[in-house]
């Protein structure tokens, strides 16, 4: 039931559009409050295996667990593996979890471009944890801060990324570092790791007032620190939820929510219409013989509907 309430709010077909619209609305009248974390790091920092056991953690501590799983899309198929369910073999059959795998779709953000919507009819379900790994750690992973409630991000030892995600930024979008992979060999290594980024922390804005992002050390394989980590975020939540925060970003984030889909949906009506997908033709062949700058093409375009320069 929740699969194919989801598949048509993903869905891009017109003839699901009114379904969807009421399963939408329908859920806006009675939504629900999970926990929505997001989930991101570096390729091969382990991301999935470590959902399987924090999702194994939270369902023996009696939590109803959604995960949405967001596989990168090929740029060139547009294809997806959408391998997820089967890196998480034993928490996939459990009944207390869903795990749902999505392509991206070449979005940015490391999400798709309905994972709103896919939280939405999660939290309608019951489920009161929300898990949205994304694609991976990039200049545009940003966009996952505007519709969770947290923002976890993975790290491993060694991986070169100390001074590579200081650039990025995107440590101070992050409530909760965790340094993957402590185990075996590696172990010292990693509660190195841990204490460079902890220093590394003091010198940024945290992303939530008066919370400060503790750095963690975890392995999926021995399954230790991973109750450690939900702690942490329990405690991120007392906090939040204690000063306001948490209201405030749910407000916000519904805002968001409505500004992304009226961006959609213009985007969509505009190319859509014969008489500007006629022209955007011919300015894209003028474009390609070098006849006309990309710049000037634009302005013509919007031009050719009526709408001022800017």
């Amino acid at each position: 039931m929740v699969s194919r309430a989801i598949t048509l709010v993903e869905s891009n077909a017109p003839a699901h559009r009114p379904l969807a619209r009421e399963i939408l609305r329908r859920i806006g009248e009675r939504p629900g409050f999970a926990h929505r974390v997001g989930i991101s790091g570096v390729p091969g920092a382990g991301k999935s295996t470590f959902i399987e056991a924090l999702g194994n953690h939270l369902c023996d501590a009696g939590r109803k667990v959604a995960v949405l799983a967001v596989d990168p899309s090929s740029s060139l198929t547009r294809g997806s593996i959408l391998g997820d369910k089967t890196r998480m073999e034993t928490l996939s059959r459990r009944d207390e979890c869903f795990i749902r795998p999505s392509p991206s779709g070449g979005a940015l953000g490391g999400v798709t471009r309905k994972t709103r919507e896919t939280i939405a009819v999660c939290e309608a379900a019951g489920f009161d944890a929300v898990l949205i790994e994304t694609v991976g750690v990039g200049q545009s992973e940003i966009a996952v801060r505007a519709m969770v409630d947290c923002f976890l991000l993975i790290l491993i030892a060694g991986a070169g990324d100390e001074l590579q995600g200081m650039k990025k930024g995107i440590f101070e979008i992050a409530d909760i570092l965790l340094v993957n992979k402590a185990d075996g060999e590696n172990k010292i290594r990693a509660g190195a790791t841990r204490l460079e980024f902890e220093r590394v922390m003091h010198y940024l804005s945290p992303a939530t007032e008066g919370w400060k992002p503790p750095v963690l050390a975890a392995s999926s394989v021995d399954r230790t620190g991973i109750a450690e980590v939900w702690r942490a975020v329990d405690k991120y939540f007392a906090h939040v939820e204690a000063d306001g925060d948490f209201d405030r970003r749910r407000r916000e984030q519904a805002i968001s929510w409505w500004q992304a889909l009226v961006e959609q949906e213009l985007r969509v009506r505009f190319l859509s219409d014969p008489h500007v997908a006629g022209l955007s033709a011919r300015l894209e062949r003028e474009i390609l013989s070098g006849q006309l700058a990309p710049s000037l093409a634009a302005e013509e375009l919007l031009g050719g509907v009526g709408l001022p320069p800017l």
